[in-house]
């Protein structure tokens, strides 16, 4: 076996440089992809070289057990179905959403991105964090959720701050009632009641950015709630999928990590499949 150092460390690696991967397929007869979080780059190593093992080339069992779970979700969701949906901004959830939007019974949003959905609604946020060019988008979202008979669920209040720290001056607030100067950094007690309804009477589970600031001890309450409410719902037999990047260490920081279906190592894979796109290193095996 013939460890190899970091391949990024070459131009050619990233530029999917087709001389670079047959050099690289020289040191192997058999050809497996286990990264499924590089599998969305169409690099030298994750797709170029494929093409040079015709009859060799496999997923290695994470790769495969990352795919399975994902359709899982995706096309044999046992209802009712809720997706949780956190983070920061609309603008990295939106092809996701628009998919979901066809598929689950419940949608939970919940993080920074609730507070475009608030201003959009007329709401006051104080200095929370928006996206001012997607408040038509959020309207449009709500709009189409209605349509299409899904359960939306949006916070409801909010643990404010009159600063981004751990250290800051805290109250809870409703979410289109906050005073100016603060900002909301996690879902309010009531929203946390609300959602952990939802979620534990579902039986699938996709469960994909953190309710709020979790990495600091004042706003991780929501965050922690939802995962102690993911759990619940697994012990009861639901399947919990949860989302690579920031869900996974939210998981990981509470302790849930083993309590849940499944944690994707694929922050931006995973969300790019979910979204409906093929991967480039799933497609090299493939063909």
């Amino acid at each position: 076996m013939l460890l190899l150092e970091n391949l990024r460390f070459y131009k050619e690696e990233e530029n999917g440089d087709v001389a670079f991967a047959e050099k690289l397929s020289k040191l192997g007869d058999i050809y497996v992809n286990d990264a499924f979080g590089t599998a969305h780059r169409a690099h030298a190593s994750t797709a170029v070289i494929a093409q040079f093992f015709p009859n060799a080339k496999f997923f290695g069992y994470l790769m495969a057990g990352e795919l399975k779970n994902a359709e899982k979700v995706l096309n044999g969701a046992v209802r009712p179905f809720t997706a949780i949906m956190g983070g920061a901004k609309v603008s990295d959830k939106i092809e996701l959403i628009e998919r979901l939007l066809d598929k689950v019974d419940s949608l939970i949003i919940g993080g920074g991105m609730a507070y475009t959905f608030a201003k959009a609604q007329g709401g006051k946020i104080g200095k929370s964090l928006v996206e001012e060019d997607k408040l038509d988008l959020a309207l449009s979202l709500i709009e189409k959720a209605k349509a299409k008979g899904v359960n939306l669920l949006l916070p409801t209040d909010s643990v404010i701050a009159d600063n981004f720290s751990n250290d800051a001056n805290t109250a809870i607030a409703q979410n289109n009632d906050i005073k100016d100067g603060w900002m909301g950094l996690d879902i309010g007690p009531d929203s946390v009641i609300e959602f952990t309804k939802v979620v534990e009477g579902s039986k699938t589970l996709l469960w994909n950015g953190p309710m709020g600031v979790f990495e600091m001890e004042k706003f991780e309450a929501g965050t922690k709630a939802i995962g102690l409410a993911v759990v619940k719902a697994t012990e009861r037999g639901a399947f919990s999928l949860i989302g690579g990047g920031d869900s996974a260490a939210a998981v990981a920081k509470f302790g849930l990590t083993e309590d849940v279906s499944y944690v994707s190592t694929g922050g931006g894979a995973l969300l790019e499949y979910m979204e409906g796109k093929e991967l480039p290193g799933v497609k090299a095996i493939n063909e």
